[in-house]
């Protein structure tokens, strides 16, 4: 699925690679005026708060250097091939400045697309994953970077076993179309195996298989892991009418998914993921900084937050330091 998801985002991009190259940016003309392009994958409250974060922070920047900034924002609706159509727009037409990716799909369609238009996603979890760059360091070394929405797995891990110390069999539940969440499972699934717990993978290709999926991890799972995974993020209601009547707690990678099936995470704020991205861009548009040196940059703190609701239906207590998602 990884490799058939790639071809239809090359695929789509594949005609637009002349123009990315071509491309000349549009404050040429204007160096008090810039023009960036948001493409994000799917109407989603973490993915939201990461673009008015970015928007608020890089407009705060320019105008207090007396500058304006222009965004055109296209969301692709949780369709990764319509993204080609929204960058298509943003490298060949309306030629951006520079390009927001928020989220992978977007992300790997605007490499794929331009050399040129400095490029930042948001909303990663796996640079290099998501470029396949595997060998990948601190920078890209080309028109992309950004700031990436892992909290640190051995910490995520480490949450498992604060809350179900006595717990054997972990599930862990992904889309198997999403390379950063394979990227996740990867990482996490050591760290969770040198505390005890004995591992099992539950794939799914997309939301038509997940309700089964979800059924098979709860009958053979004492708790459930789910990563920061997009396709989760839009159905937790699927995860939640299944794991709740099952008492099968999950444990999520991040905090929007948590309130919709989860009982703990390690939160981060993904407007201020935003905001921090904004910075980046103030630095590449108007300090002219180099983005293909720039270190990807990471959440500044994570917070444990938990479900209050949900733990209350399967009669979970909360460890000392955790907060209540409002």
């Amino acid at each position: 699925m990884k490799k058939q998801l790639l071809a239809a985002l090359l695929a789509s991009a594949i005609a637009l690679t002349m123009s990315g190259c071509s491309s000349t940016k549009s404050n040429t003309n204007n160096d008090d005026h810039y023009v960036v392009g948001i493409c994000q994958l799917a109407p989603h409250p973490a993915l939201d708060a990461a673009t008015k974060g970015f928007q608020d922070k890089l407009t705060e920047l320019v105008e207090a250097d007396g500058k304006t900034v222009e965004f055109k924002v296209q969301n692709a609706n949780g369709e990764p091939t319509t993204c080609g159509t929204i960058i298509n727009g943003f490298v060949s037409a309306q030629k951006m400045d520079l390009i927001l990716a928020n989220a992978t799909a977007p992300l790997q369609t605007a490499a794929a697309s331009t050399d040129k238009i400095p490029i930042l996603g948001t909303s990663i979890s796996s640079y290099g994953t998501a470029l396949e760059e595997p060998e990948m360091g601190e920078s890209t070394g080309r028109n992309v970077s950004g700031t990436s929405d892992l909290a640190p797995l051995d910490q995520q891990a480490a949450t498992v076993k604060e809350w179900f110390p006595e717990a054997k069999n972990v599930g862990l539940l992904f889309c198997s179309a999403e390379a950063n969440s394979r990227y996740q499972i990867d990482t996490i699934t050591p760290y969770l195996e040198d505390l005890g717990f004995t591992c099992t993978e539950y794939t799914f290709a997309d939301s038509n298989d997940l309700a089964t999926v979800t059924t098979k991890a709860c009958q053979n799972s004492d708790v459930i892991y789910v990563p920061t995974d997009n396709t989760v993020a839009d159905n937790t209601g699927i995860i939640a009418n299944i794991a709740i009547p099952a008492k099968v707690p999950v444990i999520a990678g991040e905090e929007s998914i948590c309130s919709g099936c989860g009982v703990a995470t390690l939160s981060i704020s993904y407007e201020e993921l935003g905001r921090t991205t904004g910075e980046m861009a103030y630095d590449i548009l108007v300090k002219g900084e180099d983005i293909s040196s720039m270190p990807i940059r990471f959440a500044p703190s994570v917070s444990k937050k938990y479900n209050k609701s949900i733990c209350d239906q399967l009669g979970l207590t909360p460890p000392e330091g955790y907060i209540a998602i409002e």
